[in-house]
C-alpha cells in the first residue's frame, strides 16, 4: 500500500480549525447533533468485544430500513472503513476498476494506494455532471474489478433514475465485475430515495452511513450490504483483520439513534427544502456563478462562471482570512478551483450571512 493524504482531509474545517472559520459552507452533512438528542443510555452497557458483525440490533434495523436480510449487512466503522474492506478485498496491485470523477477522495485514493490501475468516467458541467451509460460502458474492459459510483452525488448532489441505476447494474452483470454504491445521501433524495442497489443484484455493494442525513458522524458508525454471501465472509474477514469488532459504544449509540430515525428524518427533510431554497435563490441572484441545481443531498458544485476575471487564490485566501468563510475548493475533487462544494445543511441557516462576504463585491 502506497498512502497519500487527501487534499479534502488535509483542508478539511477540522484540521485547519473550527474556531476559524465563521460561516462554515464545505461541510457535506446536516448539523452534528449532541447525544442528549438521542437519548441515550449507556451506564449499563457492557465493554465486551461486540458482535464482528455488528451490533445485532442495528444489524436489524439497518436491513429492515434498507430492504436486505441481516445477513447481507456488515456494520463497519463508519463508511470509510467500508469502502476501505471493498477496495482491498476486491483490488491487488495492477487491477482495474472505473470510478466516476468527481467522487469522495476515499474511493479514489484507496485504490491508488493499492497500485491498481483507475480507469475515470469524467462528469463534465456541461452534461449536467450526469453518467453516461454508453461511455461508462465504454470503458469496461474483461480486467475490470468494479464500478464506483455514488448516487446521490458527491460533490455534485445529481441523482440517477433508477432506470438508469439498474441499467448500470445490468452492465455490470454481463460484464461479470461487480458495482460500488457510495448511498451515503441515499435517504436525502428529493422525491423519494432509490433501491439500495445491493437489493437489485448481488453483484452489487452498497455503503452508507449515520454521519450525513443523521448528523452523528463522532460515532463512526457505518455499513456496507451485499447479496452474495461468499464476498460478505471476505468482508468479514478484512473487517476482523483491521479492528476484530466495532466500538461497542458506538454501536450502541447508532443502535438508540437509528430507532428515532421517523422522528428525525421529517425534520432532517424539512431543513433541507428550507436550506436548498435559500441556495437555489442567491445562485439565480448571483449572475458571476452558476450551478446544475442538487437533486440530493445537502452539497451543491457551483462555479465561477468562465470568463469571468478573478484570480481563484485569492478568492479563496480573501474568502477565508478576511471573512472567516470556508468552501471546499474543487482541486478536493480534482477538478478546476474556479468550482467549489457548496454545503448547505450545517450547521443551521445562520451561514446565509456568509454569502454576502463573497470578495469580488
Amino acid at each position: 500500500m502506497k498512502y497519500q493524504r487527501m487534499p479534502i482531509e488535509v483542508e478539511s474545517p477540522e484540521e485547519y480549525g473550527y474556531d476559524r472559520i465563521r460561516y462554515n459552507l464545505s461541510e457535506s452533512s446536516v448539523r452534528d447533533r449532541k447525544l442528549s438528542e438521542a437519548g441515550v443510555q449507556l451506564q449499563d452497557l457492557l465493554l465486551l468485544y461486540g458482535e464482528h458483525k455488528g451490533h445485532r440490533g442495528l444489524v436489524e434495523a439497518i436491513a429492515a430500513s434498507s430492504g436486505v436480510e441481516p445477513g447481507e449487512v456488515l456494520a463497519t466503522f463508519g463508511a470509510a472503513e467500508a469502502l476501505f474492506i471493498i477496495a482491498t478485498s476486491l483490488l491487488e496491485k495492477g487491477d482495474e476498476l472505473v470510478v466516476v470523477r468527481p467522487n469522495y477522495a476515499t474511493n479514489l485514493f484507496t485504490p491508488r494506494a493499492i497500485e491498481a490501475e483507475v480507469r475515470y468516467l469524467d462528469l463534465a458541467f456541461e452534461q449536467q455532471w450526469k453518467v453516461d451509460l454508453d461511455r461508462l460502458s465504454a470503458l469496461l474492459t474483461p480486467r475490470t474489478k468494479y464500478v464506483s459510483i455514488t448516487v446521490p452525488h458527491n460533490p455534485t448532489g445529481q441523482v440517477m433514475s433508477e432506470g438508469d441505476l439498474r441499467g448500470v447494474v445490468a452492465m455490470v452483470e454481463k460484464a461479470g465485475c461487480r458495482l460500488l454504491v457510495d448511498e451515503t445521501y441515499r435517504e436525502m433524495t428529493f422525491g423519494g430515495p432509490l433501491p439500495c442497489a445491493a437489493t437489485l443484484s448481488d453483484r452489487a455493494i452498497s455503503v452508507s452511513s449515520l454521519s450525513k442525513t443523521y448528523g452523528i458522524p463522532g460515532i463512526r458508525a457505518g455499513w456496507l450490504l451485499c447479496r452474495d454471501p461468499v464476498l460478505m465472509e471476505t468482508f468479514l474477514a478484512a473487517k476482523e483483520q483491521i479492528g476484530i469488532c466495532g466500538s461497542v459504544v458506538d454501536e450502541e449509540i447508532a443502535f438508540q439513534a437509528l430507532g428515532r430515525r421517523e422522528a428525525w428524518l421529517p425534520e432532517i427533510h424539512g431543513r433541507i427544502r428550507e436550506a436548498l431554497g435559500i441556495t437555489r435563490n442567491w445562485i439565480a441572484r448571483e449572475g458571476l456563478m452558476e450551478w446544475v441545481e442538487p437533486r440530493g443531498g445537502v452539497v451543491g458544485f457551483p462555479r465561477i462562471r468562465p470568463g469571468v476575471p478573478v484570480d481563484v487564490d485569492t478568492f479563496y485566501r480573501v474568502l477565508t482570512l478576511d471573512y472567516g468563510t470556508y468552501v471546499g475548493p474543487g482541486h478536493w475533487f480534482e477538478q478546476s478551483r474556479r468550482h467549489f462544494r457548496l454545503g448547505f445543511g450545517w450547521p443551521t441557516l445562520a451561514w446565509r450571512a456568509g454569502w454576502r462576504a463573497f470578495p469580488w463585491r
